[in-house]
């Protein structure tokens, strides 16, 4: 008895399912379109802001001042402070500083090297190896290209030295 009262109530179940599922949606056709419709599928030259964490950040000597920890912008979208974290190390000690985004330039190309006697020289030669000739290159400072294959930068430049960025007044953040 009990066997029966469960297979019509499943019968049941199955047959008000059925007819919700044949019931056509009504169509409208005033509708406004959705975001999905109307934003691109590609998103050639743009960056990932996620990306952009913990991108070192260099001085026009390409020396290494610190890296980008966080990016602050307005209501309307637009970035407006890079903050930097300078010195310290694994994030200990670190002096957080902030800067106006749009005093950075950002590079696609690994930094230059400028110093002398520390690279290694490119070596060109015969097959024997007895006549060698040394090489050593500087390519300019940072120059941009553009990349297509990263989402991000390889670098940002900012016109300060690391002690002149330590002596700036820490950034907090407010709660």
């Amino acid at each position: 008895m009990l066997t029966k009262s469960i297979a019509a109530g499943l019968a049941g179940t199955a047959l008000l399912a059925t007819v919700a599922f044949a019931q056509s949606p009504t169509a409208t056709t005033d509708k406004a379109p959705t975001a999905a419709t109307t934003t691109t599928t590609t998103a050639s030259g743009q960056w990932r802001t996620s990306k952009m964490d913990g991108l070192k950040v260099y001085n026009e000597a390409n020396e290494n001042i610190g890296t980008i920890n966080d990016l602050l912008m307005d209501k309307s979208g637009d970035i407006k402070i890079a903050v930097i974290g300078v010195g310290g190390f694994l994030g200990l000690g670190e002096h957080l500083v902030a800067v106006p985004y749009e005093k950075l330039k950002f590079v696609n190309e690994a930094v230059a090297y400028t110093g002398t006697g520390a690279k290694p020289a490119t070596t060109t030669g015969a097959a024997t190896g007895t006549e060698k000739t040394t090489t050593t290159t500087t390519a300019p400072a940072a120059t941009t290209t553009s990349s297509t294959s990263k989402w991000y930068p390889d670098h940002a430049v900012f016109n300060a030295s690391k002690d002149e960025l330590k002596n700036m007044p820490e950034f907090k953040y407010s709660e």
